[in-house]
């Protein structure tokens, strides 16, 4: 097993207000910093793309709203009785194109975009006035985590507000407003969901071709050669595509510097935990393809509030969400995951309700020892067991399935989460459900469960959809819904703001109807 190294890499989170805008595809006058001013030299190249890195730490983004909206609208956990009302109208699908949290994922990614578009304008010019060729790699590579991010945005509104795609319509449903440009206008129309994706593709076709494989490394703080593979993967399983999901995947799977490998939760790291448990307590594995960097004086959202809210006096959790039964009963007595993720306590409401907490996000203990700041996690945003599933899955769904390669991959991620019973046999009847259990028991609240539903469709339990059971001192408003895979909410509203701006012509979804 190799030593775990501390990433030395860390940017500096520098955040930068240099534009606001009135629609979120739209700037506006009075930016902090005169526009024909900024981003002219190497130095400020450097610090503009800080900046757009301290952007992504946003609440509204990875740690916080786009991971957790989308799990608590879907069957993975009850609203406790007492609960603050956090997500409660997500979590009752009373989800309107008014929505604050909505609104926010829109208008931050746009925003990320909007800053991408800037840089990309002007790099250009800042790459010829270099004389040394040093500068000029390193400013290459630079755009080419731009272009990165910029992909992994869209990427990001394309899985939120358009429907899931399918090849043979693909180019009839709608996709996003596509912006490639900060200074010129454009117009607002959404593409389609095909030439959506295609202008993601096209991203990350650039981005790959700039960041070059040797600065691939466990735990990264920025966008890397890797990081573009993980979202090929994750893009090609969502447009099913899947030669594409195998060959991206296996391409970290099998990395030819051997950089990445599952955090091993039957092998330990200190006295007191196994490299798997440390990945989640410090936020350092060689699991981790790519993260949002923190530090305790920059950080973003805290992920683990709405399931422990510990901090309201210290001695009790008092959590908003607390896992489903089912989800519970999906891990074996041999799964080490269960104490990773879970832990049994007696909440601190008047009905005493005694639950297991998700404790996945307890916090970094560096952070809570340095800086007494708890339930503030680094968002894994692509992690090597994601890889395993993806290509998993992408087997069994090939023309001719390849069930024995796919056994291999759910086996081997099984076996470095369980102390026995790791061994699994796909198989045509039961491939969809076992992958589906396994991404649910490795993935818990990362931000997956409500898109797998949605490409899955009515591949998954016939269209069924899922049905809440109320459990021990849930919330009654919401513990008995019954959502069909059909509901138009799988797609969200695209913000009523967005399309009452000036001069709009984006399109609304049916969940705006």
């Amino acid at each position: 097993m190799k030593t775990m190294l501390r990433n030395t890499k860390l940017y500096a989170m520098l955040v930068a207000a240099l534009f606001s805008l009135t629609s979120c595809l739209d700037k506006v006058p009075g930016s902090a910093i005169p526009e024909e001013d900024a981003l002219k030299t190497y130095q400020e190249a450097e610090q503009f793309l800080t900046g757009i890195y301290a952007e992504m730490m946003s609440g509204a983004l990875w740690s916080g709203y786009l991971t957790l909206v989308p799990e608590i609208q879907s069957d993975l956990a009850y609203a406790v009785d007492g609960y603050s009302n956090a997500y409660g109208n997500i979590w009752q699908w009373d989800i309107r194109p008014t929505n604050a949290e909505i609104e926010s994922i829109y208008g931050s990614l746009y925003s990320i975009i909007a800053k991408c578009n800037f840089f990309l304008e002007r790099i250009d010019a800042i790459i010829a006035a270099q004389t040394i060729d040093e500068n000029i790699a390193v400013l290459d590579y630079y755009t080419g985590e731009v272009y990165a991010i910029r992909a992994l945005c869209y990427s990001e509104l394309i899985k939120c507000f358009c429907k899931a795609y399918d090849p043979a319509t693909a180019k009839q449903e709608l996709g996003v407003v596509v912006r490639t440009k900060y200074s010129e206008p454009e117009p607002s129309n959404r593409k389609s969901l095909y030439d959506s994706y295609a202008f993601v593709l096209e991203d990350l076709k650039k981005a790959e071709e700039l960041l070059d494989t040797e600065n691939d490394y466990y735990g990264a703080f920025y966008m890397t050669n890797a990081s573009v593979c993980a979202l090929r993967a994750r893009i090609a399983l969502n447009m099913q595509d899947w030669e594409t999901a195998i060959d991206y995947s296996s391409r970290l799977i099998n990395h030819p510097d051997g950089v990445f490998e599952l955090a091993s939760a039957t092998t330990q790291y200190t006295s007191s935990m196994s490299y798997f448990d440390y990945m989640w307590n410090y936020d350092q594995a060689f699991e981790i393809i790519f993260q949002i960097g923190f530090t305790t004086t920059s950080y973003g959202g805290a992920l683990g509030s709405i399931f422990l809210n510990v901090t309201t006096d210290y001695t009790y959790y008092y959590p908003d969400y607390v896992p489903a039964q089912w989800v519970l009963d999906l891990y074996g007595s041999s799964d080490l995951r269960f104490n990773t993720y879970f832990r049994n306590v007696t909440t601190g409401y008047d009905h005493a309700l005694t639950w297991p907490v998700l404790i996945k996000y307890f916090g970094n203990q560096d952070f809570i020892s340095q800086a007494n700041i708890y339930q503030v996690t680094m968002p894994k945003l692509f992690r090597l067991a994601e890889q395993y599933l993806i290509r998993a899955e992408a087997y069994c769904r090939q023309t001719t399935p390849n069930f024995a390669a796919a056994s291999k991959d759910i086996s081997k991620l099984r076996s470095a989460r369980m102390s026995s019973g790791s061994s699994v046999s796909l198989t045509a009847d039961n491939f969809l459900t076992t992958i589906a259990d396994e991404r649910v028991r490795e993935l818990y609240m990362e931000g997956f469960r409500l898109w797998d539903l949605k490409r899955w469709s009515n591949l998954y339990r016939n269209g069924e959809g899922f049905t809440r059971q109320p459990q021990t001192s849930s919330l009654k408003e919401g513990s008995s819904l019954q959502v069909k895979m059909d509901n138009p909410l799988f797609v969200w509203p695209i913000p009523q703001h967005e399309l009452e701006s000036p001069g709009s012509d984006v399109e609304p979804n049916e969940s705006n109807k």
